[in-house]
Order: structure tokens, then C-alpha cells, then sequence
């Protein structure tokens, strides 16, 4: 596969095919989650991982699992890879494991795995399916930490709470609060999500528009 191929992988898992913004799956966890940037940091960064090493999984047995039973198939896999986040979640990240257990569990019924499983990585290489699933993945944790910023700053003025129970001690400076802002519940609760989102969704809506207008004009010289 040549490198114009792989930018375009890379590209339509950032931006043109986003999870979130683009496909609309995954919406129960977006959500659920999303009350903070961090939460939906560890809970993009659980499914990034589960959606790379799933992608890789499935693109090296692809050849012996037959047709008749390669959805059973690809789901145990993707339990099995979930189980293995889950337990190691709680193990060693407990205090955001409290936070996200229920939807960690859930990644399990993530549309967007099982769909770049049966729709990517069964029809590509193993190094193609990986670019493809952090590709993919990024753009799904991206979505997720806009998400949570947005509501995080406008429900209780702060950003990145607890960050350093995540990424460590050394992260901690990534935790800001807004002096003299105390916060709006309402985007705290799941009114504010889908608020949020919406808004989210028409700038994407916006941006893309105007980037069609703009590759237009410029297409139209060279045709002339």
C-alpha cells in the first residue's frame, strides 16, 4: 500500500470518517463520559488500544476464519481484548476505573470496532489495519476530549480535572480552573451532551463545507 493510501487511511480516521463526528456510532459512551476532558481521555485511549490491537487481531486470521462464523469470532476477540483493558484499568488506573468500569465493559458493543474489524482490517494487511486503528482511535479520543472540554468548562469551569490521576504527577499542570467561574450544571447533564454536540457537529458541518468551496475554486484554473 503506498504512502497516498495510508495518508488517506490516516485522514478519513481523523477527520473525513471520525467515529463521532462523521459516523455517529458510539454515542452511549460519548455521552456517558464526557462529564470531563480526562474521563473521555481514559475512556478514548482504553478503545484506541482495544481498536489497534483488535484491527491487528483479525487481519492475521483472516485467511482462516471462515465467512459463516466471523462475526461470533470477532466479538469473543473483542471481549477478550476488553476484559484484558478492563482488568488492567482497575488494576493500576482504579480511581478513573470508578468513573468509567460500567462503559469500559461496554467498549464490547462499540459499533465502531466490530465495524473497522468486518469492513477494514478483514480485507487489508496487518500494517495497514493498525494504521487504521489508531487512525481511528485518535479520532474517536479527540472527539471524546472536545467533548469533555466543552462541557467540563462550561458545567464546572475547569479543565483536564484530575488529570494527574491519569497521566501521572508530572501532567498535573493540565488541571486549570476558571477563576470566579463556578460552572452551569446543565452542561454537566445529559442535556448539555447532546447541546454540545450538536454545535460540534454543524462547526464540523461548517469546516468541511468550506473546504469543499475552497478545493473548488481552486480546481476550477486548472481545468481551465
Amino acid at each position: 500500500m503506498s504512502d497516498i493510501q495510508y495518508g488517506r487511511i490516516i485522514k478519513d480516521g481523523l477527520w473525513e470518517q471520525n467515529v463521532v463526528f462523521a459516523q455517529m456510532l458510539a454515542l452511549c459512551p460519548l455521552m456517558a463520559v464526557t462529564t470531563s476532558g480526562t474521563n473521555g481521555l481514559g475512556m478514548g485511549l482504553a478503545s484506541t488500544a482495544v481498536l489497534v490491537c483488535a484491527n491487528v487481531l483479525v487481519s492475521l486470521i483472516r485467511k482462516v476464519v471462515s465467512a459463516q462464523v466471523r462475526i461470533p469470532v470477532f466479538i469473543v476477540l473483542i471481549a477478550t481484548l476488553v476484559t484484558i483493558v478492563d482488568l488492567a484499568m482497575n488494576a493500576w488506573l482504579h480511581e478513573l476505573y470508578k468513573v468509567l468500569g460500567l462503559f469500559i465493559a461496554l467498549i464490547v458493543v462499540n459499533c465502531a470496532i466490530l465495524g473497522r474489524s468486518e469492513s477494514f482490517a478483514v480485507k487489508n494487511g496487518v500494517v495497514a489495519s493498525a494504521v487504521d486503528g489508531i487512525a481511528m482511535g485518535l479520532g474517536f479520543t479527540g472527539a471524546l476530549v472536545l467533548l469533555g472540554l466543552v462541557r467540563e468548562f462550561f458545567g464546572a469551569g475547569t479543565l483536564f480535572a484530575q488529570a494527574s490521576q491519569l497521566l501521572g504527577p508530572s501532567f498535573a499542570f493540565l488541571e486549570v480552573q476558571v477563576p470566579g467561574y463556578g460552572g452551569a450544571l446543565l452542561m454537566i447533564l445529559p442535556p448539555g451532551a447532546f447541546a454540545a454536540l450538536g454545535f460540534l457537529l454543524a462547526g464540523k458541518r461548517i469546516i468541511d463545507r468550506k473546504l469543499a468551496e475552497r478545493e473548488a475554486a481552486s480546481a476550477e484554473p486548472a481545468a481551465a
